[in-house]
């Protein structure tokens, strides 16, 4: 792996841990589905108009629009609907740190549907997280978390582990940009009428919304993404997936830093025993060559 890519790996997890935070404070003042959708309408705009500028094709191959429609629906429209909706009352460090798992549920899933082997190392990393999960969230439910934002959570993060497993590589063919940029098209049509259904549209306009909603258009949901895309398509989706071993830390600090969240030591201890999971299970799988 060389300097920019773990240069570019780093970028990544910092933007994408501060993506909770900023959620946390426009669920506060706007609806979740409707912010959602009208986020992914103007980053997938702005994208969708980068990639014509630099020449960029909207015909993409048949691999690639299965990319824009797997990764719309699961990971815009589901794991951040999810999630969106779920931090109305779950806090940011303890969002960020249920969607920091996702390597720890698609080693699991690809395991028991489709068999993937997975090494003794990445069996001592699946015991970590599901143990370094239990830890923070025991000590958190009892603390009166909110179960069904939970649930919703789990819901979401298992949406995003689903993509992953399906869909290996953007296969983007320098049309990354306008990849992304429908993949987020997709997510706001899919959330826009469950959005308009159920949503009462209330919104508190305040300074803090419209810093966090501007931050979250341009940092997490382009430059992020644009990020992600490119550091898989460098290195390949497994060793790409290393990164997220800094979710958690990352996740816990920025929300301790930016909202003054709490953090106590079980949290602090099970944020170790989770980065330490999925360390262990990313290095299992790149030790096997995968990509």
């Amino acid at each position: 792996m060389d300097w920019r890519a773990i240069g570019m790996g780093l970028a990544f997890a910092v933007m994408w841990s501060s993506a909770f935070s900023s959620a946390r404070i426009i669920v506060a003042d706007a609806p979740p589905l409707s912010s959602l959708a009208l986020r992914f309408a103007l980053s997938g705009l702005i994208a969708v108009g980068l990639g014509a500028l630099y020449g960029q094709s909207w015909r993409l191959s048949g691999r690639q629009w299965r990319s824009v429609a797997i990764f719309g629906i699961c990971q815009n429209a589901l794991y951040l609907g999810f999630f969106f909706v779920a931090m109305q009352s779950v806090e940011a460090s303890l969002a960020a740190i249920i969607a920091s798992t996702m390597p720890l549920i698609a080693a699991g899933l690809g395991w028991a549907l489709f068999g993937a082997r997975i090494r003794l190392l990445g069996w001592a990393g699946l015991g970590a997280g599901l143990l370094g999960v239990c830890v923070i969230l025991g000590a958190r439910i009892t603390g009166g978390a909110d179960p069904l934002g939970l649930l919703y959570c789990g819901i979401g993060v298992a949406a995003l582990a689903v993509a992953t497993l399906t869909v290996r590589s953007t296969g983007s063919g320098g049309n990354l940009l306008m990849v992304v940029g429908l993949q987020m098209l997709v997510g706001g049509a899919a959330l826009l009428p469950i959005a308009l259904l159920t949503e009462d549209h209330h919104v508190t306009l305040s300074v803090p919304l419209v810093l966090a909603f501007s931050y979250t258009i341009l940092v997490p949901g382009l430059a992020a993404t644009v990020v992600w895309f490119a550091l898989v398509n460098r290195i390949g989706a497994v060793r790409a997936a290393t990164f997220h071993f800094l979710n958690p830390v990352f996740g816990v600090l920025i929300a301790a830093l930016l909202l003054g969240e709490r953090v106590t030591l079980l949290d602090l201890l099970g944020v170790a025993i989770v980065t330490g999971g999925i360390l262990m299970v990313q290095l299992s799988r790149a030790g096997e060559g995968t990509t």
